[in-house]
């Protein structure tokens, strides 16, 4: 991982995901290149170590990860290309 200027470590950002045969997020791959496994992303991203995202708790009590609302669905998780 990358240092910052301020010798905070780098965000990185999602830019690909991989999906079941359901078509549910499995796993995701970064800027940088790192692929993360699901529950490797809900820990980073509640971590504060990735960009654009966020950890939600569900209606069953399980943790999520989606994108942060910006109002352009083209960076949605779901609609990132295929890895």
């Amino acid at each position: 991982m990358e240092i910052g200027n301020e010798g905070a470590p780098k965000r990185e950002s999602i830019v690909a995901v991989q999906k079941n045969g359901d078509g549910d997020l499995t796993s995701f791959k970064t800027d940088s290149g790192r692929v993360l496994a699901y529950d490797q992303a809900i820990a980073e991203a509640g971590q504060g170590l990735l960009a654009g995202v966020n950890v939600f708790k569900g209606k069953d009590g399980g943790h999520y990860l989606r994108g942060d609302a910006d109002g352009d669905p083209t960076n949605n998780l779901d609609q990132l290309p295929i890895f």
